[in-house]
């Protein structure tokens, strides 16, 4: 894991070493292991190292190839380089160090750009080729990895984190457009562009190829989520069975390190899951117990602890607990908007800011974690309509019914009303935009509708185009950005089970009833657990995860908070300042959050 930084003058000119060098030392934070900088004729590589796999110098970056004629600078981890390098040895290559960086090196010489194709892991790379004269740049299957680019005249520059980019920008503004969908949409994540005009990303799963002699640029996808419809027509214990065997080796790759590991615990299904698994075959490997961070919530009612100490106790974890109180929150927020570099929708990432903060103080550089598990399983309420529909259309209306009925017996998070209300505000944009329109009524002018609202009500009646609409565009990216801009804060690298893209295939692919089965979301994961860890832990209903005290601390910040909003330019063109004085105290929390996290970053980054 480390960070990343290129310019490349696309009119043959050779970039400035001194501004590389600057862009390179602007992430430190993310690589504290060593620096590079390499600039041949019109390309230059910078790279920051965080030393996971072979720490020997053996892997400072930008690396060469053999012969000098291919380099890399490379964001990330590749889980499966052993076997790449078994099977990449006996096609005749060398390797002269235990990187995995060699062996993606070697695998794109053997394969070209294909060799995306056969990589399980997480990355953001670009690959200079002198054979071929281009510029090869690719970002991992889900987006876990960032990679960030600004195009200006005959420069494109490239980078891990958009700070790196901002001092090559002729002005710092705000992009209204993403600003105004974050706003009044509830859109956190756009996925082409970010909340800085001019600096833009390339989107999960997509390479971009920079011809040297042409000064071509193009972009393009480089995977789709796989339909396997033979999984479709399993039964339930096949299902538990195929999905289990993927997520197991999903864990076990990625406790492949150098250094040691842990895990994040919050005491939900996902994050205890990946917890219990990891634990014995790290234990049996290391001769040291697996450890375990949770954040604990200053409200009981969101407080998961009772949960995290189940599994603590169950698998036998060394536990590390850090309990953010509002002093702590108030200090570090202005930190935590300058990690993210970007709005964000809510204090709970602060909460995940503590926890790497915590890793790095116990000296855990990787941490693994639960994130992709509500996507891929059903795990999130908006799935309960949906399921309906496709019951509805599948099945017919009776058979709906009868399931609607079994979620009020069984007692599921949702009865009968929230079904309905869910299918009409899911399934009507008008409805949907209703919503919005009345919660941003202190905008200068109404948005239109949101082109959003009506692919999600599309997708209501496709079950599986909503999840991969939730892993591609609504929801994960965002999650995933607001994961690796804390990590990375403090050079901890965070390794997740449930995006191993077989793991991710295999659940979109087996049969909906076997993720959500009478009333029980992420169903599948649940029976292959059980018996495996504690009983209320598999089997409770309602999930929580790194929640923030959110009523308290914004209790607490209110007035900060205000002083902000009410501050605030950007916010003054966009929306009514009398307004939103008058209204500010009654809006609702979010509502409130977002104005004064895009106060708060306005100001930390001076965005006009």
């Amino acid at each position: 894991m480390c960070g990343i930084a290129g310019i490349i003058m696309l009119d043959g000119s050779t970039p400035d070493h001194d501004r590389l060098a600057e862009m390179t030392r602007a992430v430190t934070h993310r690589g504290p292991d060593g620096e590079g900088v390499e600039i041949v004729d019109a390309v230059g590589f910078g790279h920051r190292r965080l030393a996971i796999i072979d720490t020997s110098t053996d892997g400072h970056q930008p690396m060469r190839s053999g012969d000098g004629s291919v380099r890399i600078t490379f964001n990330g981890e590749i889980y499966n380089y052993l076997e790449l390098r078994t099977e990449l040895t006996s096609l005749g290559h060398n390797f002269r160090t235990k990187s995995d960086t060699e062996v993606l090196l070697a695998a794109y010489i053997q394969w070209g750009h294909r060799c995306v194709d056969r990589l399980n892991g997480m990355w953001a790379f670009a690959i200079h080729d002198m054979r071929t004269r281009t510029v090869f740049c690719s970002r991992d299957r889900f987006g876990v990895k960032p990679f960030h680019y600004v195009h200006i005249g005959s420069m494109f520059a490239f980078g891990s984190e958009i700070v790196q980019l901002l001092p090559l920008l002729p002005t710092v503004r705000a992009n209204r457009k993403v600003l105004s969908d974050f706003l009044f949409a509830g859109i956190d994540e756009p996925v082409h562009d970010t909340f800085f005009e001019g600096v833009h990303k390339l989107a999960g799963g997509h390479s971009l190829t920079i011809c040297l002699d042409t000064s071509e640029i193009v972009s393009q996808r480089e995977y789709s989520i796989t339909h396997r419809p033979a999984l479709g027509a399993v039964d339930l214990s096949a299902a538990v069975a195929a999905y289990g065997e993927q997520l197991d080796d999903a864990v076990r790759l990625r406790l492949r390190a150098d250094v040691p590991v842990g895990t994040c615990l919050s005491g939900g299904l996902d994050s205890s899951t990946v917890a219990t698994l990891a634990a014995a075959p790290y234990e049996q490997a290391r001769g040291e117990r697996f450890r375990a961070i949770t954040a604990v919530s200053e409200e009981p009612g969101n407080d998961e602890t009772p949960f995290a100490r189940a599994v603590v106790e169950h698998a036998g974890l060394d536990w590390i607990t850090v309990r953010p109180t509002y002093a702590d929150f108030a200090a570090t927020i202005d930190d935590v908007v300058r990690t993210q570099q970007e709005p964000f929708g809510g204090p709970s990432i602060c909460m995940q800011w503590f926890v790497m903060r915590a890793a790095r103080e116990n000296g855990i550089p990787v941490m693994l974690d639960g994130q992709g598990g509500d996507e891929t399983l059903l795990g999130y309420r908006r799935y309960f309509a949906a399921f309906m529909l496709e019951k509805w259309r599948t099945d017919g209306f009776r058979s709906m019914l009868r399931e609607i009925a079994i979620c009020r017996r069984e007692g599921a998070q949702l009865g009968t009303l929230g079904i309905l209300v869910g299918l009409a505000i899911q399934g009507i944009p008008a409805l949907g935009y209703l919503k919005m329109w009345i919660r941003g009524r202190w905008m200068r002018s109404r948005p239109p509708m949101p082109e959003l609202l009506r692919v999600e009500a599309k997708a209501m009646s496709d079950l599986r185009a909503l999840q991969r609409l939730d892993i591609e565009r609504t929801n994960l990216p965002a999650l995933l950005r607001f994961e690796d801009r804390n990590s990375m804060r403090f050079a901890v690298e965070t390794r997740l089970p449930f995006l191993d893209w077989r793991s991710v295939e295999t659940a979109l692919a087996l049969p909906s009833e076997a993720k959500f089965h009478r009333g029980w979301t992420k169903w599948l994961l649940r029976a292959r657990m059980d018996n495996r860890m504690p009983h209320d832990v598999t089997w409770r209903r309602w999930k929580i995860g790194f929640e923030a005290p959110t009523a308290t601390w914004l209790r607490m910040h209110a007035a900060p908070m205000r002083e902000a909003v009410l501050s605030s330019k950007l916010l003054a063109e966009l929306g009514h300042t009398r307004k939103i004085e008058r209204s500010y105290d009654r809006m609702h929390a979010a509502t409130r959050w977002r104005l004064f996290s895009v106060a708060a970053w306005e100001r930390a980054f001076q965005v006009g």
